[in-house]
Order: C-alpha cells, then sequence, then structure tokens
C-alpha cells in the first residue's frame, strides 16, 4: 500500500510548486498509472515516493509505516523503502551479464550465495531470460534490456514498484507486447505498482485506477473506464482520448443549449460549461433528416479518410462546426454528400471546467 497524503514539493529557486497538495490511496496489489503532460508533476511525485525528492510538506506512507512526514520530521532514506524502481533508461550495468545485473542488488544486501542463485533463476524465468542469463547485457535489444531492469526490480520482493515511463524507448510493436506482459507480470507476482507516462493508450491498457495530473494536481482519479466513458473536466476529456466538445450557453433540466443547438443529456444539472462526445460514439447517416429527432444534427461531409479499421470523417455542421466522426470501414462515403449526425445521450458527456477527485 502507498498514501500520499497533501503532498507539496517546491524544488529550490523554483518560483511554483512541482506538486501541489497532491493525496492519493495505493491498494495493495493495485497498479496506478500517473498521467499527464510533460511537466505535470507526475514524476516529481513518482521521485518523492522512492525518496529521490524531498517534499516541502505532507506526507507519505508505505505499507503501514511513515516514509515521509514534513510535521512529524521522518524522511527515510531510499535504500530503506520497501521498493524497487524500473526507470526510463534501463540503466543496465553494461559491463555485466545478465545474471549479474539482476543479482546486483541481492549482492548488495549481502544475502547468501545461494539464495541469490535460486532467486534470480526466478525472476529470470518470469520474464522469460532464463536462456540469457550469461550473456553481456551489451548484446541485448531493447525490449531484452528492459526486461533485464524489470527482473532487477523484481528479484528484491519488494512491496511497492515504482516505474518511470520504462517504456517509451522501445518501439511501437515492443512497446505494445511489453504493456501486456507488464501488466501480467505483475498482476501474478501481486505488487502494488505506481507507474508514470505521458501516454494514454498505455495508461488506459495497464492501470486498474489512473491519476490523471495537470500543474501539480490531480484532476481526476478513476478506472480507464470511467475516466474515458464518463470525464468529468474538460481536461480530462480532451487529453484521454479525442473528443469534440461544445461549450454551454444555458441548462434546463436535460436540455442543454449549446453553441450548435439544442442538446439532450442524461442527468439534470445546472453546472456543465461544456458537454462533450468521442469521435466513435457519433453516428452517421448518409442523408439529411427532413425532421430531426433529438440530439441529431445537419451537415455536408468534408472528407473521409480510410485508416483500416475505420474510417474518419470531417463534417461542416449546419450551425457551422467542423467535428471528426469515425465511422465502419465499409460502409463508402463521399465528400460533398448531406450527412446527418446523432449524439446518443447516454455517450453525451458534461463537463466542468474542474474538479476535484474523490
Amino acid at each position: 500500500m502507498v498514501e500520499l497524503r497533501d503532498l507539496w514539493l517546491t524544488y529550490p529557486g523554483a518560483a511554483q510548486p512541482s506538486v501541489r497538495g497532491v493525496s492519493l490511496r495505493v491498494e495493495p496489489g493495485e497498479f496506478v498509472t500517473l498521467l499527464g503532460p510533460s511537466g505535470c508533476g507526475k514524476t516529481s511525485t513518482l521521485r518523492s515516493i522512492a525518496g529521490l525528492e524531498t517534499p516541502s510538506a505532507g506526507a507519505i506512507s508505505i505499507g503501514s509505516a511513515d516514509a515521509f512526514n514534513a510535521t512529524r520530521g521522518v524522511d527515510v532514506p531510499t535504500h530503506q523503502r520497501d521498493i524497487s524502481m524500473v526507470f526510463q533508461s534501463y540503466a543496465v550495468w553494461p559491463h555485466m551479464t545478465v545474471a549479474k545485473n539482476v543479482a546486483f542488488p541481492l549482492e548488495v544486501a549481502k544475502r547468501p550465495m545461494d539464495e541469490v542463485r535460486t532467486r534470480v533463476a526466478e525472476v529470470l524465468q518470469m520474464v522469460g531470460l532464463t536462456g540469457l542469463a550469461d550473456r553481456s547485457a551489451t548484446q541485448l535489444s531493447g525490449g531484452q534490456q528492459q526486461r533485464v531492469a524489470i527482473a532487477r526490480a523484481l528479484v528484491r520482493r519488494s512491496a511497492v514498484m515504482l516505474l518511470d515511463e520504462p517504456l517509451s524507448n522501445l518501439d511501437a510493436k515492443l512497446r505494445e507486447q511489453m504493456r501486456l506482459e507488464l501488466r501480467q507480470l505483475l498482476k501474478t507476482v501481486g505488487l502494488t505498482a505506481v507507474y508514470v507516462t505521458h501516454d494514454q493508450e498505455e495508461a488506459l491498457m495497464l492501470s486498474d485506477r489512473i491519476a490523471l495530473m495537470s500543474a501539480g494536481k490531480f484532476v481526476e482519479v478513476g478506472t480507464p473506464l470511467d475516466l474515458y466513458l464518463k470525464p468529468r473536466t474538460l481536461f480530462g476529456a480532451t487529453f484521454l482520448g479525442a473528443a469534440e466538445v461544445f461549450e454551454v450557453v444555458r441548462t434546463q433540466g436535460t436540455s442543454i443549449e449549446t453553441k450548435i443547438g439544442h442538446l439532450h443529456v442524461e442527468t439534470a444539472t445546472t453546472n456543465f460549461s461544456h458537454v462533450g462526445i468521442r469521435p466513435e460514439a457519433i453516428r452517421v447517416r448518409q442523408q439529411k433528416s427532413p425532421h430531426p429527432s433529438a440530439n441529431q444534427l445537419q451537415g455536408t461531409l468534408v472528407s473521409a479518410v480510410f485508416s483500416g479499421r475505420q474510417q474518419q470523417l470531417i463534417v461542416q455542421l449546419d450551425a457551422g462546426r467542423q467535428i471528426h466522426v469515425l465511422a465502419e470501414a465499409t460502409t463508402v462515403f463521399r465528400a460533398g454528400e448531406s450527412i446527418t449526425v446523432e449524439f446518443p445521450v447516454e455517450r453525451l458527456m458534461g463537463l466542468t471546467e474542474e474538479a476535484s477527485p474523490d
């Protein structure tokens, strides 16, 4: 378990804090991703958990004990915290074999050699490197080097693993393969994981929960499904995937007036500043409806681009706005034809400018 309580971090000489009062509880065995754009504070938060940065205020618990508590003057050194880390740069020793790289933390801890050999063999089998134990680290591919780094983190048997963009240096195909392997591996061994990335797809695929960060704060925290389908904030909707967003002029019950016309939503509210919808949720029909029903809008197809599994459409609405729509790959579209688009009530997302996470 990892818990952050009102954590603040201001670097010496900085005008503004990098981390602004964040609180989060990561349950045992849970995989939580800190997701956000560059400079949002996610790596600073991770480094604070690791003890590589000293927060300005707040507290951090790992397991049942405080690793940092500004009020009580507690600051446990990194090497005494029950954590292991995997870095973006792999940090594999080039002059050591694979087995020696993995064994390094155990040798530093002066574990008996029989135990070292057994535990190294065990984790190399987990990551699929059994046959490469005696190979030099410099003879490995990027994916294999990352597996070495993961094995070295696993061999410590720490309660918590911290991962700082560990897949960002891999090519796209290998990165997708490693995502699936990494999640399965950590779930198999039951580790608690805190993962940092700016890659939205990676966060969606790996996480039990995502803490979405902006300007040093957690904007939203939730499951990948909840944050993608039902975000509460404008930032959440637009950062975690594509979204068509419309400013709300006024609301009355479940009826919302926007710059493109009246729309109906599922839940009555007066708090929405915007309403949004994912491009794949928009329904499209290749003719104008003489009597449009609720949430149907008329327009003209500007372009249709085939991309394999789907087509990417640009529709010019009669209301004056262009929108992007993802449609089935098998339908034949022609630029200039009349189009009716429909926003299903259940897929519309009511959004606020900012919200506090639960």
